[in-house]
């Protein structure tokens, strides 16, 4: 009415005016208003149509019902969204009321107030909305604790509520929230759109930190969810009430790398203060935030942290935001027949020349703006269903529920093109729109996509960029690197390995060609033809035992395990076994009673081949059944990762394989107790015999030596390299020395002295010759003279051990010793003998 009076008293002026300047006329010439036009009738038409406006006006404002709406614009608190959203829906209204296509009978007017964004601030003003005249058609809050509170309360007094600035998903929940509409779309609407870019960078390790409100809570079990799905591990979540140090440095002690912030705008600046403190950024972090802050958040001054705007600007740089589109990127005249581009413009000159960077809710002002088209349309719509019902919508009360169901319904079909983009609403009542991805490079925030999730498209521009080299990794790249025995040790112990083989080859062909020999038969050549074979075996385990993935495919590793275990087995139970059982007989044959010694002379090669043979069957029936059982197959040890100095974003995790199975401790106690007594037994046996001679075993004290060697080594070795099994070079070494030294001691001990002896005293010529001239016709002849000498030698050695003395002078003294523990060679003793027979057994003295 106001507005009327002053176009009457603009048209009194100019119809009051004889002739008009020019200057007049230019101005009238430039506006086109119903005053200029006035201007150029005359008077009495002037005055005419003046009057015809003024009664025109009256009726008009006579007829037209207001309709109240009652909002709550947060001024300040955590998003102050109403310091632009409260400008939008003023713009709104106006046009609204002036279009005579939308509502004509009827005008809409706002009642707001400051809930600051708080929900006890917002219980308050709830209550005078309801209880202060006048009624309230629809609802309005924004921010999401105060849509929470105001949507849940609404529908006790049958009231529409709609936002344009609530994203929290807990409010599309139709039980809870029944009547409840948002033109600002659920929070959750980002989750789709984070998901593609883990996804798109190749990411599964992110981490969260949120501020515990509903909001940020409900979003982040979505996105949970939805991460799940994807095979997305959220591997730390952290979260806080107002300070966030102690969250910040969780995320840094666990290794957070990609990392999703959810909290207002006011936090934000608190949480990178804190990642400053903490170095959380830079080339291997990667921060998603919310993109609905002001372009300048982090340059606000903020008394409630300490950190400089350098400091901030540092810390926030490279961050990616996923913001809802709120402004339609199209030039598209949708129902207020403005484009986005001029809703700002006449935005931004309602603002006075504010800094919309410095105005809070800038960004979701065209969502305000729409909003209140959303209910003035919706409200067009019920007028004709209501009359047809007999109701109008000035009769609407809290009681009527049919006017509510009616809105609802007009609301619920809403579909029209705004500012922001096309508005429709879900069957939860939140808003469907597309997502933005924007990247703050160099202090200003870049768009680098779009994605739209109800067609999953990502529109991407390829402009993101990074301080690295690239996306950051999600988390500290471990690159796996096995460790492999050293060539070079390999090598060498080959080579001593090869050696031995040689010498074991040289042992085995000269006992079998002086095997007729009588020094070489009496040292029972077919066992030592055996201990020489598993030498040559032992050794051979040693190419086996140096064999790793550097040089077989670990499909084919099982079978070098099996190689080890079968050649070190067999070749310990041929070597050891057959020595062994030399020393078995010996101790056995001639530690019994003096009525069974006449049993020596007797010895059954048959008997120490069986006993050879059951301890060979023993072990080879040990390890069939353990390859059955439990077969080897290939393990990997880790060891603790190494940080390289050239890269500290990369970590070394040490790989080392090995031979096991399932019950692998069990299976090696059962080896080593059943070696470890053979072992033991062997050393007693060779004790108990050292002093004993006899002829038919004539190398048993060389055998002893030989089971001395390989029982300390074998006792030292097996638990050492147990000890030392990560510890691939010297596990190695030292069970390879052990093989080779024993084998090599074990060959020289039992070898190369019947080597020497009948090389020096050319035995084997004299034995051969006979051989030969003799022929198969006097081998009885021979076995019967061998024989006799035999019986007979037992018979005088007998007499030497009685009656016989050597006498030792020593000025006044003689000492007396048996002969045959002084003479060991048998010639000798006959000399000795027969010398003695000529004194008429005298004692004798020798010097």
């Amino acid at each position: 009415f106001a507005r009327q009076q002053q176009l009457l008293l603009k048209v009194w002026l100019f119809s009051n005016t004889t002739v008009l300047s020019p200057e007049q006329w230019d101005t009238c010439s430039k506006l086109e208003t119903p005053a200029c036009g006035m201007a150029r009738l005359s008077r009495p038409a002037a005055l005419l149509l003046s009057a015809l406006i003024c009664f025109s006006c009256a009726a008009a404002d006579k007829k037209k019902k207001k309709l109240y709406i009652g909002a709550l614009f947060p001024m300040s608190g955590g998003w102050p969204g109403g310091q632009a959203c409260l400008p939008a829906t003023q713009m709104a209204l106006q046009l609204v009321n002036k279009r005579t296509d939308i509502l004509p009978d009827y005008e809409l007017e706002l009642i707001h107030y400051d809930s600051m964004c708080d929900p006890g601030e917002a219980t308050k003003l709830l209550y005078d909305l309801l209880y202060t005249e006048p009624i309230k058609v629809v609802l309005m809050p924004g921010c999401s604790s105060v849509s929470t509170l105001v949507a849940e309360a609404a529908r006790m007094w049958n009231l529409i509520v709609l936002s344009y600035g609530s994203s929290s998903p807990a409010l599309s929940n139709r039980q809870r929230f029944p009547t409840f509409f948002r033109t600002h779309p659920s929070a959750t609407l980002h989750n789709p759109t984070r998901v593609q870019l883990f996804q798109k960078w190749k990411w599964t390790k992110i981490a969260t930190i949120q501020q515990t409100t509903e909001v940020f809570t409900s979003t982040l079990d979505d996105l949970e969810e939805r991460t799940k799905e994807a095979g997305i591990d959220i591997s730390v979540r952290q979260s806080f009430l107002t300070d966030p140090a102690v969250a910040v440095k969780n995320l840094k002690r666990q290794d957070a790398r990609i990392i999703v912030g959810l909290f207002y705008e006011t936090e934000a600046r608190k949480v990178f203060c804190e990642v400053y403190k903490e170095k959380l950024y830079g080339k291997k972090y990667v921060w998603f935030l919310i993109g609905w802050y002001a372009d300048n958040w982090f340059k606000i001054k903020d008394p409630s942290i300490n950190c400089t705007l350098e400091q901030m600007s540092e810390a926030v740089e490279g961050h990616v935001t996923t913001e809802i589109v709120m402004l339609n990127p199209e030039t598209v005249r949708g129902a207020s027949k403005l484009t986005s581009q001029e809703f700002l413009t006449q935005l931004m000159s309602k603002l006075g020349g504010k800094n919309p960077e410095e105005t809070g809710g800038f960004q979701e002002a065209p969502l305000a703006y729409d909003a209140v088209w959303a209910l003035a349309l919706a409200l067009n719509k019920t007028v004709g269903p209501l009359k047809a019902r007999g109701y109008r919508l000035e009769d609407f009360n809290y009681n009527n529920r049919d006017i509510t169901s009616e809105i609802y319904r007009a609301m619920n079909t809403s579909s029209f093109e705004g500012v922001s983009g096309h508005v429709v609403f879900d069957a939860q009542g939140s808003r469907m729109a597309w997502t933005l991805i924007e990247q703050l490079q160099g202090g200003s925030y870049k768009k680098i996509g779009y994605y739209d999730s109800t067609k999953g498209n990502l529109s991407w521009y390829g402009n993101d960029k990074w301080i690295g080299q690239g996306p950051p990794a999600d988390q500290t790249v471990v690159i796996e690197e096995f460790r492999y025995l050293s060539q070079s040790l390999f090598v060498s112990m080959s080579v001593f390995a090869v050696v031995g083989i040689l010498l074991g080859i040289v042992c085995l062909t000269f006992n079998i060609y002086n095997s007729r020999v009588r020094y070489i038969q009496n040292s029972q050549p077919y066992l030592n033809n055996m201990t020489a074979v598993g030498c040559m075996m032992a050794l051979a385990a040693v190419f086996p035992l140096g064999i790793d993935g550097l040089h077989v495919h670990r499909r084919h590793f099982p079978v070098v395990c099996q190689f080890r275990l079968w050649l070190i087995g067999l070749g310990f139970s041929l070597a050891y076994g057959s020595m062994f059982t030399k020393i078995w007989w010996v101790h056995t044959v001639f530690t019994k009673k003096d009525e069974k010694k006449e049993k020596r002379k007797h010895l059954d090669s048959w008997k120490l081949y069986a006993t050879v043979g059951v301890l060979l069957s023993v072990d080879v029936l040990l390890l069939m059944i353990w390859q059955i059982v439990d077969p080897l197959h290939i393990t990997v040890e880790k060891f603790t990762r190494e940080a390289p100095k050239e890269d500290l974003d990369v970590l070394i995790q040490p790989l080392l394989e090995h031979c096991s199975s399932e019950k692998m401790t069990t299976w090696l106690g059962v080896v080593y107790g059943h070696k470890g007594l053979l072992l033991l037994l062997g050393i007693f046996l060779a004790y108990e015999t050292k002093s004993i001679s006899t002829e038919k075993i004539n190398d048993h004290r060389a055998v002893g030596m030989a089971i001395y060697n390989v029982a300390v080594l074998c006792l030292i070795t097996a638990p050492v390299t147990m000890i030392l099994s990560s510890q691939q070079d010297a596990s190695f070494a030292f069970a390879s020395l052990a093989i080779i030294f024993s084998v090599y001691i074990t060959l020289v001990v039992l070898f190369i002295p019947k080597m020497r002896r009948l090389i020096t005293r050319g035995e084997w010529q004299s034995d051969a010759q006979e051989t030969v001239k003799s022929g198969s016709s006097t081998n009885n002849h021979d076995e019967e003279k061998s024989r006799q000498l035999e019986r007979e030698n037992q018979e005088l050695e007998k007499i030497i051990q009685e009656r016989i003395l050597v006498w030792f002078q020593d000025e006044s003294s003689c000492c007396f010793f048996p002969v045959d523990h002084r003479l060991n060679d048998l010639s000798v003793e006959m000399d000795m003998l027969m010398k003695v027979m000529h004194t008429s057994y005298k004692l004798v003295c020798i010097e």
